[in-house]
């Protein structure tokens, strides 16, 4: 989430402040946390069944409570990107325009992801909608790099959810939505100027990819281990997008932000 700013920021032409990168970490991470607290409030039925431990089944929290602090979330995320407008003397219309959307998105998907097909595009949305945020939020524009960069981070996590759909199966049947994982990859290679950074980032996230899914074609797919690879693999992205659109010395921080996210998932779970 963290370079998701930073390369939402890059990509939509503003130069990147710390004061600025700082606030919308912290609004965009709320936006990602309530996401987190209404999932579990929308599945309380079936984790009831499936998943008795969880806090909702168990009693430890109510649901009613779980959906008020996710709700609260959103709102305060909203709110920070109106307060980093004000603090930047600009418009807060086009952020929380954007803002508004990717709460939306959220509540969809929380909602409606469960026997939903449609789920994990919605879920890809969710994220290009982080990009086009922070970079009108950081004083950016809808340009095409924006844009695309928002289609192509979109496109990969819409095929790593559906890599995370298959985790109950005993084999892997999805081996066709893998092109959207790489989608990346096109686009660098389209690219007309990567320099060393570029082709350095494109050769570590593919060799990252690869790693990353081939054991899901073995006898025994561990396809949890597979998810949260891929879930780490977002600041690959993040890096590799930013090297392609002129910024190769903000691209080492894709890897950094993937080392950060392994290391970080020892105490939090990618799934």
């Amino acid at each position: 989430m963290w370079t998701n700013v930073l390369a939402g920021t890059i990509l939509g032409g503003a130069a990147p402040e710390l004061a600025t990168a700082c606030r919308l970490v912290v609004a965009l991470s709320l936006f990602y946390v309530g996401g987190m607290f209404l999932n579990d409030a929308f599945d309380r039925a079936i984790d009831a069944r499936e998943r008795p431990e969880r806090p909702i089944p168990s009693g430890a929290i109510s649901a009613v409570e779980v959906f008020a602090v996710g709700f609260s979330l959103l709102g305060l995320g909203l709110l920070g990107l109106v307060w980093n407008a004000a603090l930047r003397s600009e418009s807060p219309l086009p952020s929380l325009a954007s803002g508004a959307v990717l709460a939306a998105l959220v509540v969809l998907y929380d909602a409606w992801h469960k026997g939903n097909s449609l789920s994990p595009v919605v879920m890809g949305l969710c994220r290009g909608a982080v990009y086009v945020t922070a970079g009108l939020a950081s004083g950016g524009s809808l340009r095409s790099s924006l844009l695309l960069g928002a289609l192509v981070l979109a496109a990969y996590v819409v095929g790593l959810t559906f890599v995370a759909r298959q985790e109950n199966r005993k084999s892997y049947r999805a081996g066709g939505t893998l092109v959207l994982v790489f989608s990346p990859v096109a686009l660098a290679v389209f690219e007309q100027n990567l320099g060393f950074a570029g082709w350095g980032a494109l050769a570590l996230f593919s060799a990252w990819a690869l790693m990353t899914l081939r054991p899901l074609f073995s006898d025994s797919p561990n396809v949890p281990r597979a998810v949260v690879r891929l879930i780490a693999g977002i600041s690959l992205v993040d890096g590799l997008l930013m090297a392609a659109f002129g910024a190769p010395l903000a691209a080492p921080l894709g890897l950094a932000g993937l080392l950060a996210t392994l290391a970080l998932q020892r105490w939090v779970s990618g799934t």
